[in-house]
């Protein structure tokens, strides 16, 4: 970050500083043309000490009242020209993608809205991180693809959450449209999991790439991708899968140990979705594995810095008017 101070119309305060030196030679000129009316026998009371004083005090007050109006019209001079602080900041940006991969079969949605729920609170503390959110059943529907616009993904969020814990029969229904295609068929997870990893592109960038799963494995139906073909094409593409489950107890060992092996076999890891802790785990390791810090353009930020001289034009006004006020008595 580079900070330099300026002003903003610079030329400014040379002409006013130039005005006050012209003003206060004019004044001294004008003092000494300026005639006098002799007083016959006024010697002796010019070398009255308290009328000396007097003259003394009263010519120091009337070149205070001088000095104060200077300093107040440079002061005046110096806000008019509007004193800036500029700044040039260099924001470090994420070179993470992340697609939120969410199986919307019946047994799933209320899981789906607590890992909504979680990746809506964590997005605000994204910086570059570019995020998308694909739903699948039997077929798979992309909400939104990778994008760091987190005002779009904060407002999808929202919606997909309030659809997850709405009633299935009203409009929130629209928002599982295109996961049904496969008459008959649900939970196909391996097809699922492949839609997701085909969703990341810019491969000739170095970023890291992440599928967050929450899915049961419950598969009815005949999926293209099994779930461990699923799995070797995410790693053969650098996509890192990390699986939430509902219950291990409920999935049983076997079903539990399959979504743990194509997770670690992709360098992920498996959680419980109903642990608080599971997603922002997640998240930890996915911000981990970032390659490198990009540097986004440079930002130009200039700030009003005219706190002193609005002071100093405070100060200075009130000397005059006080001193002027003390000449006059």
């Amino acid at each position: 970050m580079v900070t330099r101070d300026g002003l903003e119309v610079p030329w400014l305060v040379p002409v006013v500083l130039a005005v006050v030196a012209a003003a206060l030679l004019a004044g001294l000129l004008l003092r000494e043309r300026g005639g006098t009316t002799p007083v016959a026998n006024t010697d002796d009371l010019r070398r009255v000490p308290a009328l000396r004083a007097w003259r003394v005090r009263y010519g120091a007050l009337r070149v205070g009242v001088a000095v104060a109006l200077a300093a107040a019209s440079v002061a005046t001079a110096v806000l008019a020209a509007r004193p800036v602080t500029v700044q040039e900041r260099t924001r470090e940006l994420a070179n993470r993608d992340i697609v939120l991969c969410l199986d919307v079969s019946g047994s799933m949605v209320e899981y789906d809205e607590r890992v909504v729920a979680t990746f809506e609170d964590l997005v605000e503390g994204f910086t570059g991180e570019r995020v998308a959110l694909s739903l699948f059943d039997s077929t798979s529907a992309t909400v939104f693809p990778l994008t760091d616009d987190y005002e779009l993904v904060t407002a999808q969020l929202r919606a997909a959450r309030e659809a997850f814990g709405g009633d299935l029969s009203d409009e929130a229904a629209d928002w599982f449209a295109g996961t049904a295609g496969i008459e008959g068929q649900a939970s196909l997870i391996g097809d699922g999991v492949a839609s997701c990893a085909l969703l990341f592109d810019q491969f000739d960038a170095e970023r890291s790439r992440s599928v967050v799963l929450a899915t049961d494995n419950e598969v009815w139906g005949d999926p293209v991708y099994s779930l461990p073909a699923a799995a070797d094409l995410a790693a053969a593409r650098g996509v890192v899968l990390y699986a939430l489950y509902p219950d291990e107890g409920e999935l049983g060992a076997a079903t539990a140990g399959e979504l743990r092996v194509a997770a670690e076999r992709t360098g992920g890891m498996l959680a419980a979705v109903e642990d608080p802790r599971a997603v922002p785990q997640i998240l930890d390791r996915v911000q981990a594995s970032q390659l490198a810090a990009m540097q986004a353009d440079p930002e130009r930020v200039v700030t009003d810095d005219a706190d002193a001289w609005l002071w100093a034009l405070y100060a200075a006004g009130l000397a005059a008017v006080l001193l002027a006020w003390r000449a006059r008595t």
